[in-house]
């Protein structure tokens, strides 16, 4: 992950950021790479403006999503995000689109599915696509396949065989929750938290046996946490994410273009061999697949 030097902002135009959920950098600030400054260190593919989307405001695109998430959202605040795979893969489509000022936006996961997060152009956020979540937004075809990671704490005795038994968290509104409540059918009552941030202190702290979310997700959160915590299982979910936008977008069919296009060009291969590879520091194929009946 690539760091900015931090510098002292008045507390005032920190406070004016944080509620915009902007990045600080200043709009139509263009780097010395050429590229706008919202794009932050991403590498740019196709061609500039190829493509046109309808947009909330001139000139922005704007993206809501729970932020940040290593590998994808790659920072400690929405501010200091300037990499990852789900950022940059929003830069590109920026980039095509013509459009040069990227926004970020904090929203709980579970108002952004349930279509409850406010005015946006598109979450692009490790969003699992399911029927249910189609009646009220609209989703991109997938550009990410995922499976479901058991999160523990390093050491913790917790196996394929003990699973179904053992005391589990979940975030809200996930697929995970779903599998756990529907198909796992745990012995005791899963715990559910508002986001990852939470369910991973819980099962740091103890205070549950393993966290059930995406597998990436998860892996993101032991790479980050120092050996503290570890994936011992993944759940095959034959789940993919999409980019999710509002019921009746008119930008449903250019970004699927676009989407298309990225995986010809093998954009989207080289977003996962620069970000998720590396932000894992494993290969996802060799965590054991269990099977939950």
């Amino acid at each position: 992950m690539t760091h900015t030097r931090r510098l002292l902002v008045p507390a005032a135009v920190i406070a004016a950021l944080l509620l915009n959920g902007c990045s600080a950098s200043a709009e139509g600030e263009v780097r010395e790479n050429g590229n706008p400054a919202s794009y932050g260190d991403c590498e740019l593919t196709g061609t500039k403006g190829e493509y046109t989307l309808e947009t909330k405001t001139d000139g922005t695109l704007l993206m809501k999503a729970d932020l940040p998430s290593p590998g994808w959202y790659n920072g400690d605040t929405v501010e200091d995000i300037r990499s990852g795979f789900d950022f940059c893969l929003l830069v590109n489509i920026a980039h095509r689109a013509g459009i040069d000022n990227v926004k970020l936006q904090m929203a709980s996961f579970d108002g952004l599915v349930a279509g409850k997060a406010g005015d946006m152009d598109l979450s692009l956020n490790q969003i699992t696509i399911t029927e249910e979540r189609r009646e009220v937004m609209d989703f991109s075809e997938p550009y990410f396949q995922s499976t479901a990671g058991v999160l523990v704490k390093a050491g913790a005795d917790v196996g394929e065989s003990n699973f179904s038994s053992s005391h589990l968290g979940v975030k809200q509104g996930t697929v995970g929750q779903l599998l756990v409540a529907d198909i796992i059918k745990p012995e005791k009552a899963a715990s559910v938290f508002p986001g990852d941030s939470e369910m991973q202190a819980a099962v740091l702290a103890g205070n549950v046996d393993a966290g059930i979310q995406d597998l990436s997700i998860v892996l993101g959160a032991a790479t980050k946490s120092g050996g503290k915590l570890e994936v011992v299982g993944q759940i095959l979910t034959d789940e993919a994410y999409g980019i999710m936008m509002e019921k009746g977008s008119p930008n449903l069919d250019t970004i699927n273009q676009i989407l298309a296009d990225m995986k010809a060009d093998g954009t989207l291969d080289k977003l996962s061999a620069a970000y998720l590879v590396d932000a894992y520091g494993v290969d996802p194929a060799n965590i054991p697949v269990w099977e939950v009946k």
